[in-house]
């Protein structure tokens, strides 16, 4: 199993949200844009963001906001929110081994606490990371992003 890309797509809307809604609408188009996503794959992904209550998304022509603060979305909270495949299925068991043989009749008990081990720190993990250290590390990856969303109420992508 791996995280879909439905995750990394609702973590760079999220951000997107984060620099540029105090000053732009915000819209699955404009997300698009910069996603490379379609419209309407990426107004599905900010349906679960919002039935998770990390947004609020007004129809027609209002936009979309964080209903919570960067600091306490966490990267387990987005990926709970758009991707439906449970973390305790990080590794899959193969669905017929040997009743008969001694490793295959008990692999899927053995296995099962490793497993559970190593999905519990990928929550734990996921869990510490959250959006406004996301958005910080960006900052500093591409301080331009700062300082355009404070100086520019109105862009384009095709400004950046």
């Amino acid at each position: 199993m791996r995280i879909s890309t439905r995750c990394s797509t609702a973590i760079h809307a999220l951000l997107m949200i984060a620099i540029f809604s105090p000053r732009r609408k915000i819209t699955s188009s404009f997300l698009s844009k910069s996603i490379g996503g379609h419209p309407v794959e990426i107004r599905k992904v900010l349906g679960n963001l919002k039935k998770a209550g990390i947004i609020d998304v007004s129809r027609g022509s209002g936009g979309a906001v964080l209903n919570v603060k960067p600091e306490d979305i966490t990267f387990l909270d987005i990926y709970s929110a758009v991707d439906t495949a449970a973390l305790q299925e990080l590794i899959g068991l193969h669905p017929n081994p040997s009743s008969i043989c001694p490793v295959g009749k008990n692999i899927h008990k053995l296995l099962s606490y490793p497993c559970e081990e190593i999905a519990q720190a990928v929550k734990q993990t996921m869990e510490s990371i959250n959006l406004e250290q996301l958005l910080n590390n960006l900052y500093e990856i591409e301080p331009s992003v700062k300082e355009l969303a404070d100086t520019m109420p109105e862009i384009s992508l095709g400004d950046l």
